[in-house]
């Protein structure tokens, strides 16, 4: 598998927001640390799978919370909108269509090469 150690950290940022396996200041360092791109991505798959969801409280509250206390987020979510490849990935795909390991093999793979 290319780019494994890209995919582990990806997982492990879109885990810990999803399932609250890391804390909130853990998860805003993951973020600093990240390409806009795959913020802005990961956000949005979360939105839109989250958005009807029993669990949606949970996921969108902590979304919710690093935005507040995290300003940074918002300006890299702006960058990583108006980049190329998140214009490429919703001309060609839809955010329900991928579970969690293909959404993120796709993005990394994508960011990566």
């Amino acid at each position: 598998m290319a780019f494994e150690m890209e995919q582990r950290e990806a997982r492990r940022l879109l885990d810990g927001v999803e399932l609250g396996s890391l804390s909130v200041p853990d998860m805003a360092r993951l973020i600093e640390a990240a390409e806009p791109t795959w913020i802005y991505l990961m956000f949005t798959w979360l939105r839109t799978r989250y958005a009807k969801h029993p669990a949606a409280e949970g996921v969108l509250g902590r979304m919710l919370e690093l935005s507040k206390n995290y300003p940074f987020i918002a300006a890299m979510m702006r960058e990583g909108q108006a980049d190329s490849l998140t214009q490429w990935f919703e001309e060609n795909y839809d955010y329900t269509q991928l579970d969690a390991d293909s959404f993120v093999e796709l993005v990394v793979e994508k960011l990566e090469s």
